[in-house]
């Protein structure tokens, strides 16, 4: 994931609008569904659990803990982010399933995130 960009993974996980522009006219559709569907479900069904407020368990501390400082950072910061959006969109009065879907393409941000964090020491020490 190092040589493409956040918004290219996004992309390849079909998780942007579809988009038909003509002159000044732009129109903005549902996601595109293009890339692999089987990463973009995974993503959409973690998606639901940000519904809940952001806690890290008495099972998956140790997990946690055992992590890179700055995996940690990145996974909590997400954690709020995302749940915050949630409840955004939700009392908007957006349907859930569009609600899931956006907090998916944020998370895959998140994702490619935690590869570039990881990534740099792996890289640097070659």
């Amino acid at each position: 994931m190092a040589e493409i960009g956040a918004r290219q993974l996004m992309a390849y996980l079909g998780l942007v609008p579809g988009e038909e522009s003509t002159g000044d006219r732009v129109w903005r559709g549902g996601i595109t569904k293009a890339g692999n569907h089987r990463a973009r479900r995974i993503l959409v069904e973690c998606s639901w659990s940000y519904r809940h407020p952001p806690r890290v368990g008495k099972k998956k501390l140790a997990k946690v803990e055992a992590t890179l400082p700055a995996v940690q950072e990145i996974a909590w910061k997400a954690q709020a982010r995302l749940t915050a959006r949630y409840r955004a969109l939700a009392r908007r009065g957006k349907r859930p399933t569009l609600v899931v879907t956006a907090i998916a393409r944020e998370l895959s941000g998140f994702i490619w995130a935690v590869s570039q964090a990881v990534g740099a020491p792996a890289t640097a020490a070659m």
